[in-house]
């Protein structure tokens, strides 16, 4: 932990980040296979790409319980890594929305409503759980980052189900879809820069692992 004044209160960090990761993780874990399978049996393309999104922020946790008690060079790598999923994540959702268009199909409101109302308050406890962490370093700021993006996507979902319901239309979970591969790319391009900039301004001797 960069900027650490002792040996043992960096320790002390470390058990508490990896604490909060373990359970976030598996928070993430369970919900994608919960949203996965909702969003396979509802038609829904904002399920199926908030589902992969948790795939993807269980993969990041991993990733940074990995580098955790490492230095700053490892953790800037871990960040990267995490940018470069989110990215792929979102490419992913993009494919899915646009087989959507051309071969339709007509979501399940009640059951994108369910499901988005269950990983809305998930993602809200794993929120308020890395917020005290968010400040630590680069690794903690983009599990943050991942955390906070999952909570606008639960919303959009939400509010999806409301305008497919309403207007008996797919075009609204289509474009919530779309809308949340579009925070994944953007999202990712933020945390490369971030990772980009924490690895050039680290110094060599943080290439050794502690």
């Amino acid at each position: 932990m960069a900027g650490c004044c002792h040996e043992d209160d960096c320790h002390l960090t470390a058990l508490r980040q990896a604490r909060t990761l373990w359970v976030v993780l598996i928070i993430n874990a369970s919900m994608f296979v919960a949203e996965f399978t909702a969003g396979w049996i509802a038609d829904s393309t904002a399920l199926l790409g908030d589902s992969l999104d948790m795939l993807g922020d269980a993969l990041v946790y991993g990733f940074s319980l990995w580098v955790i008690a490492r230095n700053t060079r490892w953790k800037a790598v871990a960040a990267g890594l995490k940018g470069t999923v989110m990215a792929v994540f979102g490419a992913a959702v993009l494919m899915e929305a646009a087989s959507k268009v051309v071969w339709g199909g007509m979501p399940q409101p009640p059951i994108m409503a369910l499901f988005g109302a269950i990983a809305l308050a998930a993602n809200s406890l794993c929120l308020l759980m890395l917020t005290r962490h968010r400040g630590d370093d680069v690794n903690m700021r983009s599990s943050w980052i991942c955390s906070r993006n999952d909570l606008i996507a639960n919303g959009a979902v939400l509010l999806a189900a409301a305008i497919v319901a309403v207007s008996a239309s797919p075009w609204p979970d289509i474009i919530v879809g779309v809308a949340i591969a579009g925070l994944f790319l953007r999202s990712s391009g933020h945390v490369l820069a971030d990772a980009r900039r924490t690895y050039r301004a680290s110094t060599p001797a943080d290439n050794v692992t502690g």
